[in-house]
């Protein structure tokens, strides 16, 4: 009895510890630059960018984001259909192994779509990302006008004149 019960003691502690080596997709993966956009008045949504960095051997998938400050939160990519962009959802953005993702305007991104208060800049927005694993990593990104840094890229290009 007492040996039945020290086997499956261990055998256990061996299917936990083992899970939580595979449930750590999340402890992979490292965010640099994150912002999400101003909303501009009457706009429905928002987008969010960052930088994802997978340390591991394996690449990881993005399944799912969450975040309060959006009643529906989206993957989204661009395609071109015959010459013109547009804008998908998709179920998972990759991350390759030993390499990285860039959430960008104009590529893949996250949709924050319907904030319940439009989204200005200097605050900050918290998202939950999820892995196929189902880890999680929290990211609080600040608010940026994608309008103010496009008209200084425009000011500093006219001084160079």
């Amino acid at each position: 009895m007492k040996k039945t019960l020290c086997a499956l003691s261990l055998g256990l502690l061996t299917s936990i510890s083992s899970f939580h080596v595979l449930a750590n997709q999340a402890g992979d993966i490292s965010v640099s630059d994150p912002f999400a956009r101003e909303v501009p008045p009457g706009a429905p949504a928002s987008a969010s960018y960052m930088m994802l960095k997978n340390s591991s051997d394996k690449a990881i998938k993005l399944v799912e984001v969450s975040s309060n400050a959006a009643k529906t939160v989206e993957l989204h990519t661009h395609t071109n259909d015959k010459g013109v962009m547009r804008m998908r959802q998709v179920s998972f953005l990759e991350v390759p192994a030993k390499g990285q993702k860039v959430l960008k305007p104009g590529g893949d991104h996250i949709m924050l779509i319907n904030p319940p208060k439009p989204f200005k800049e200097g605050q900050t927005v918290t998202l939950t990302l999820k892995f196929e694993d189902g880890s999680t990593k929290q990211v609080d990104m600040p608010v940026k006008s994608l309008i103010k840094k496009m008209s200084d890229m425009n000011h500093d290009m006219h001084k160079h004149h």
